[in-house]
């Protein structure tokens, strides 16, 4: 039987031990504690909770931190309304800033309508199912297969499937998060300023009637853009029409004028705005 001074013994080396260790752990989170800037919190809950990474961090608290710091600008985050980023600006005392618009470009237009199958894919309805297999039986390998893997994707009901079978972006719901890039077997989607008109709708390398033989707006490497454009906005890149953005200031509506399929583009604004509203008429 232990008596009872052994047992008060015991509790007593204990107690100490317990105690000498809990002021340890005191002092060292005393001298190691991190301070953090209690803004972070409140701004964090202004933001809209999306975490998509859309402004470049991991996510909104990610943003608030860079907020706090002073190293970013409330208007780079693309999901907040004008409304809610002078919100954010007036709690921190700081410019609103400005941000160039990103937005998601789908660099194929060869719907159904224009580019032939040589085969069906029957599956799962899937793009990146259908790539595996089989490639997804379009005669142009490089052509949207549309099966929407980018509209599933997409947590911001941004992009809608057209009548032709090819996914159509609204630039006023996205916020180029990259969803739509990552979720695209065939690389078909950008993200790139609103400010950029000038967009070739192709990667196909095929040229002249070979283009042609797998999607009627193909760009054919006829190179008429290239010679109809300011000297050096567009080179001619293993058969493809190839934009240097790096030009933007040249950028200009000419050097679509003579293309013979239509493969380069100018695109301002919402296409196909009836698609988006009858998807809020449904969603209503």
């Amino acid at each position: 039987m232990i008596a009872p001074a052994e047992v008060a013994g015991s509790v007593a080396v204990l107690g100490g031990v317990a105690t000498v260790f809990g002021a340890l752990i005191s002092l060292a989170n005393h001298r190691f504690k991190v301070w953090e800037d209690p803004r972070i919190d409140e701004v964090r809950d202004l933001l809209p909770g999306a975490d998509c990474g859309a402004c470049g961090q991991a996510g909104c608290r990610a943003f608030a931190e860079e907020l706090t710091k002073g190293t970013v600008a409330p208007a780079e985050c693309t999901v907040m309304s004008p409304d809610a980023i002078e919100d954010v600006a007036h709690y921190l005392g700081i410019d609103a800033g400005e941000a160039d618009r990103r937005v998601a470009r789908l660099l194929c237009a060869g719907g159904r309508d224009v580019a032939p199958y040589k085969g069906r894919y029957h599956g799962v309805e899937s793009c990146a199912a259908a790539a595996a297999v089989t490639g997804g039986g379009k005669a142009c390998p490089w052509g949207c297969l549309g099966y929407a893997d980018c509209a599933v994707a997409c947590d911001f009901d941004a992009i809608v499937m057209g009548p032709t079978g090819l996914p159509v972006v609204d630039p006023l719901k996205c916020t180029a998060c990259g969803d739509c890039v990552e979720a695209c077997p065939l690389g078909l989607f950008v993200l790139m300023p609103q400010s950029h008109h000038l967009v070739v709708q192709c990667k196909n390398l095929l040229s002249g009637d070979a283009a042609e033989a797998v999607c009627s707006v193909a760009c054919n490497a006829c190179g008429r853009c290239a010679a109809d454009a300011e000297a050096g906005l567009i080179a001619m890149v293993d058969g493809l029409a190839v934009i240097d953005y790096e030009k933007i200031e040249l950028e200009n509506p000419k050097a679509i004028e003579r293309c013979p399929t239509g493969a380069i583009v100018w695109i301002e604004g919402q296409q196909f705005p009836e698609l988006f509203a009858s998807a809020g008429d449904e969603a209503a």
